[in-house]
């Protein structure tokens, strides 16, 4: 009876035991440096995404990015859904977005990334070589201003919502619009013909320069800043986004909407940090805060 009742201790330590191990273990992938996190992203924003993605899991062998890349209104959707408790996207959740997740007691904490802006291109048979915002606006309305066909990536697209919103306008005519599925297909449909003009990010413009094979016959078009008193045309740079000369800039953010210090915390520090902001940088977007840089200081000087 006592050798019965000894096994039956020893059984109860040893499923504690495993409760406690199953309990660290879970608590381990609950870090903010460790375990799955899956991230809603706006798609035009993809390729600066995976850049912070790769660094950051490189760093971080415990911690796992999962991407569910969509354009802008499937990407908030996923947000909304509780799909993702992560969001990098183009633009804040609007007031009633925001109250979703009030309702649940969740508190948003938002940080802005990077700069990035919107890039209007043409064929290069093409005479035109600017353009004007208002002269966008006015097409998607459906008046005709210029004899061009305006190309978009998506119907859904965080691009199209931007001139939407700037030009309040309620109802898209699609007298002089196209809306294809990705941005290279906006490429290779500007780059077959002379009468249409694209608009992709300048993000995915530059991830693109190098493996699209027919960009000699695309050409960037400058855009028109009216700002200060004074008109130019200007073309999109970092130079120019950090001086704020190209019109069409824009913001990018984390949206972490994770009800707890997980692993969203630790992504989010990364991408506003030092690090992240240096990746940034690099992809020649502008950080949201200019990286630090090391000075050297001599007390001497070696003649």
């Amino acid at each position: 009876m006592k050798v019965g009742w000894n096994a039956i201790v020893l059984l109860f330590v040893f499923l504690l035991m495993i409760g406690c191990n199953s309990n660290q273990k879970k608590e381990k992938k609950d870090d903010i440096l460790s375990g799955v996190l899956p991230v809603s992203v706006d798609e035009t924003i993809l390729p600066l995404f995976l850049e912070q993605k790769e660094v950051f899991e490189s760093s971080y062998y415990n911690a796992k990015i999962n991407t569910l890349a969509n354009p802008e209104v499937q990407a908030v959707n996923t947000l909304l859904k509780g799909e993702a408790h992560i969001a990098f996207m183009a633009r804040e959740l609007s007031q009633e977005e925001k109250e979703h997740f009030k309702k649940k007691s969740i508190s948003g904490r938002i940080y802005p990334v990077a700069y990035d802006g919107i890039v209007l291109v043409t064929n290069t048979g093409s005479a035109d070589t600017s353009m004007r915002v208002d002269e966008v606006i006015e097409l998607l309305k459906g008046n005709k201003v210029k004899n061009v066909r305006l190309v978009f990536d998506n119907l859904n697209s965080s691009i199209l919502r931007y001139f939407v919103e700037g030009g309040k306008i309620e109802k898209v005519a699609n007298t002089y619009v196209e809306t294809l599925s990705s941005s290279e297909e906006v490429l290779t449909e500007v780059a077959k013909t002379i009468d249409k003009i694209g608009f992709i990010s300048y993000n995915q413009y530059l991830s693109l320069k190098s493996s699209f094979t027919e960009m000699d016959k695309i050409r960037i078009l400058s855009v028109l800043n009216e700002e200060g008193g004074r008109s130019r045309y200007v073309l999109p740079s970092q130079a120019n986004l950090s001086t704020d000369e190209y019109p069409l800039k824009r913001t990018i953010y984390v949206l972490n909407y994770q009800p707890n210090m997980g692993l969203g915390i630790g992504f989010s520090a990364f991408m506003t940090g030092d690090r992240g902001q240096r990746i940034v940088l690099k992809s020649g977007l502008l950080p949201a805060t200019m990286p630090g840089r090391e000075i050297i200081i001599r007390d001497e000087i070696n003649l």
